[in-house]
């Protein structure tokens, strides 16, 4: 039996091709500062060659992505294409609950001032002596 030659292609491209990164130059840097792993080590070079079944974990955005690559691409096309190429293997964010009343930018209003007056006890806005 002959196995056929896997295809590879280089980790910056992919990356870019897959739509995680707006440009190469800008996958190139984040791969070359040290911050892209594939299969758990630490790359540096953005000529390293990935093919179908490599684990990658990268932060973007804030969020940590463990991607899967399923295939390499010849192109990079539109989002549902680029998506055709990995699986994503993220853990699931957490989210905060919505605070509706903490959203609130500049001043208190009349209201919210009179709250924290009762919380504190004061009865008339006179009485801070």
């Amino acid at each position: 039996m002959t196995d056929a030659p896997r295809q590879v292609i280089r980790l910056d491209k992919w990356l870019w091709h897959a739509r995680f990164f707006k440009s190469r130059s800008i996958a190139a840097g984040i791969v070359s500062a040290g911050k892209v792993r594939v299969g758990g080590n630490p790359i540096s070079k953005p000529a390293r060659a990935v093919g179908a079944g490599d684990v990658l974990t990268f932060v973007q955005a804030e969020q940590t992505k463990v991607i899967r690559i399923l295939e390499c691409g010849t192109r990079r096309g539109p989002a549902p294409e680029a998506q055709a190429l990995y699986e994503d293997l993220s853990p699931v964010a957490v989210t905060k609950p919505h605070n509706p009343g903490g959203d609130r930018k500049g001043r208190p209003t009349k209201k919210d001032r009179r709250d924290m007056m009762t919380q504190r006890g004061i009865d008339s806005p006179f009485d801070l002596e």
